[in-house]
This record gives structure tokens, C-alpha cells and sequence, in this order.
């Protein structure tokens, strides 16, 4: 189930790798997945104007995953996942849940048009503001750790200069503002800042807008360009950097996964492939439970649970990359950027928070049944 009309479109790309890759592959997606990606070869770090003040080859990512490593759009992964399998599931789209009430065999669930509907269990997959959580564990605040950042992202048609196959970054104290260049003459805009929380909350667009050019608005590099893009940009993604901390994954017949359990954060560009793990995971735990949920879950956490925390500690460790808060915090990135140039400093500095280090296990999987 989707709240949004249709499957979507747009948004940021990601950096695909490790086991969410060998989930993909497994799917048979691979092929299609490296031809619709980005093979980036350059991290390149600007300074205000425009100058080359770090950077380094990505090649040295290929190197630490085994060539598994690709970036391509969210929503473009979002459609192969939703091609493989729209003919074995049931999918709504358009609508979201109201209420969950659990009885002793199975959820009621009430949908704000569907109606209400009995299922054995409920998993939500609903991401970082997760609705199915709010409902079964309570509010959000209870497990959200704030990042102190916010991230916003749009795309415009036929923007120059392009360069092509390379993250292009500039970074003043306390915010960073990414370009990238998309397929068919798009190109996407990233902007990463520090922010407070009544900031980080803004919801109406104009008011989103006005904050990123308060906090642009400035000769810089291409930021005035950009802004005035960012006015005839129809659509804007805007959000708080966040994490999900939660004692469990789990109560009664209702399971969480990816974002909506154990968010990242948006900045440690690994969350679907994480969240495809924890798909992985929980349904082999499933299958191989013979219906007992309980057990399943149980298994699911043991299983995942001290991978995610690591994940999660790394992720928090390099939030700060993004936007050092100061002129001391960002020449010591650019530092360490150059430094990656160096055989085995990308490794020293990266590797324990890019290689995955949990064995996905071995299922035994039963022929799908209808679910939503």
C-alpha cells in the first residue's frame, strides 16, 4: 500500500551496494539495475568559486564491494522492485491506514477509502515517519535521534555546466549543496545544512524555499543559479536528518522494516539496500517458522539487529562530513578527501562502515501467497 496516487517518480539518487546489491542480484535485477545507474568515477569538492579544492576517483568504492556498487534514482529502483513482483501481490495506491486494532488471531485494519480489512499481520514499510509505527508503538518522538541537519533535493531540465559521471560538491561552514547529473539532460541539486528543529519541520513549500535561500542566497560558486531554478522547480523534497532507535521491531502481529524500525538516516546512503535486507530476513524468518510469527520475529531481530546498529554508529559518525559546522571542520574533510587518493586511506576511512560483514542466510521459500 502507498499513500501516494501512483508509483513514484523522482526524488534523490542513492548509492546501491553491499547486501541490498545481492538481494537485487538474487531478484535477477543486476543488469537492468547497471544499465538505468550511474558508474561515478569522481568525488569532486569545489571551493566558492568554483575551484577544485579536493576530491578523489571513486573507482576505490568498485574496489572495497567488488565492483558491486552503483547509484542510480530511488524511484527507478523502486520500479524494478515494483515490476517483479505487482503480479503476485495485491497493491493500493492512493490510501493510507487510520486505525489497527489486534485481536487474538488476527489485525483489523481501517483504511482512510479501502474500508476496513482482517490480515494475519501487518509489516510496516512506511519509512522514516512511519504511520504504522506511530499507531502500534506510539508516537514518533519516542525514537527519533535528530542528526541537527535537514536535506532538501530537486531536479531541473537542461542545466549547465553538466559533469557527467562526477558528485559535485561545494561546502561553506554548516551547509553543502551537491549537483549531479541525470539521465536526459536532468540534473539533481542536494542540498545538506545544519538546522533547528522548527527549521527541520517546515512544511509548507514557500516556506522551505525561503529557508534554502536564506541559507544560499549568496555569489558562491552557482547558488544564485541554482536558486533561481529552485523557484521553477515543481516539486521539492525537504526533511529532517534523522535516525529510528527502538527496543523492538515488533509487537504482537504487527513487524517493522527498513525506515520505519531502524532508519539510518537519509546522509548514510545505504537505506534501501538495508531495508531490502530486512525484507530478506524477515520474510525467510517466516517461511521458515511454519506460522509461528512470534518466533519469526524474534529470529529476525537476532539475526539483524547488531548489523544495524553498526550501521546506524557509522552513519552517525559521517553525518557530519556533509556540512562541518565550522572553516576548521570543513579543511579537515578536504584533508581527509584528498588523503583518499592515497592507496589505502579510502579503506582506513571508509571500510568498516562500507563493507557488509553479515552472511545473508540461506531460505527455503514457499510459493508466494497474496499479500498488500
Amino acid at each position: 500500500m502507498d499513500h501516494a496516487p501512483r508509483l513514484r517518480t523522482g526524488g534523490y539518487v542513492i548509492d546501491f551496494w553491499g547486501l541490498g546489491y545481492e538481494i537485487a542480484a538474487r531478484m535477477g535485477l543486476i543488469e537492468e539495475i547497471n544499465r538505468i545507474g550511474y558508474h561515478m568515477r569522481e568525488l569532486r569538492i569545489l571551493d566558492p568559486n568554483g575551484r577544485r579544492a579536493s576530491g578523489f576517483g571513486t573507482k576505490v568504492f568498485g574496489e572495497l564491494t567488488g565492483g558491486r556498487f552503483v547509484t542510480l534514482g530511488r524511484s527507478d529502483l523502486s520500479r524494478l522492485l515494483f515490476e517483479k513482483v505487482q503480479n503476485n501481490v495485491e497493491v493500493i495506491f492512493g490510501d493510507q491506514i487510520g486505525e489497527l486494532h489486534e485481536s487474538g488471531q488476527a489485525v483489523t485494519v481501517t483504511f482512510e477509502h479501502s474500508g476496513e480489512r482482517r490480515f494475519d499481520l501487518v509489516i510496516g514499510a512506511d519509512g522514516l515517519h512511519s504511520r504504522v509505527r506511530q499507531l502500534a508503538f506510539g508516537p514518533e518522538a519516542q525514537f527519533e535521534k535528530r542528526l541537527g541537519y535537514a536535506v532538501a533535493a530537486f531536479e531541473t531540465l537542461g542545466y549547465r555546466p553538466r559533469d557527467e559521471e562526477v558528485y559535485t560538491i561545494y561546502g561553506a561552514p554548516g551547509r553543502m549543496l551537491g549537483r549531479f547529473a541525470l539521465h536526459e539532460d536532468r540534473t539533481l541539486f542536494l542540498f545538506v545544512f545544519t538546522a533547528e528543529p522548527a527549521e527541520a519541520d517546515l512544511q509548507e513549500p514557500a516556506a522551505q524555499k525561503a529557508l534554502l535561500r536564506k541559507r544560499y542566497g549568496n555569489n558562491a560558486w552557482e547558488c544564485s543559479r541554482i536558486l533561481d531554478e529552485l523557484d521553477r522547480a515543481p516539486e521539492l523534497y525537504f526533511d529532517r536528518v534523522s535516525q529510528i532507535h527502538m527496543d523492538r521491531w515488533s509487537r504482537g502481529r504487527v513487524a517493522l522494516v527498513g525506515d520505519a524500525a531502524f532508519c539510518v538516516s537519509l546522509l548514510a546512503g545505504q537505506g534501501s539496500a538495508l531495508a531490502m535486507t530486512a525484507a530478506y530476513i524477515l520474510a525467510g524468518e517466516l517461511a521458515n517458522a511454519a506460522g509461528d510469527y512470534q518466533r519469526a520475529f524474534q529470529r529476525y531481530e537476532e539475526v539483524l539487529r547488531s548489523f544495524i546498529r553498526h550501521k546506524q554508529d557509522g552513519a552517525a559518525r559521517f553525518a557530519g562530513s556533509f556540512a562541518p559546522r565550522t572553516r576548521l571542520g570543513l579543511r579537515f574533510r578536504d584533508l581527509v578527501v584528498h588523503a583518499c587518493a592515497l592507496p589505502g586511506v579510502t579503506t582506513l576511512a571508509f571500510g568498516r562502515d562500507i563493507v557488509d560483514r553479515l552472511k545473508l542466510p540461506e531460505y527455503r521459500w514457499p510459493r508466494l501467497t497474496q499479500m498488500i
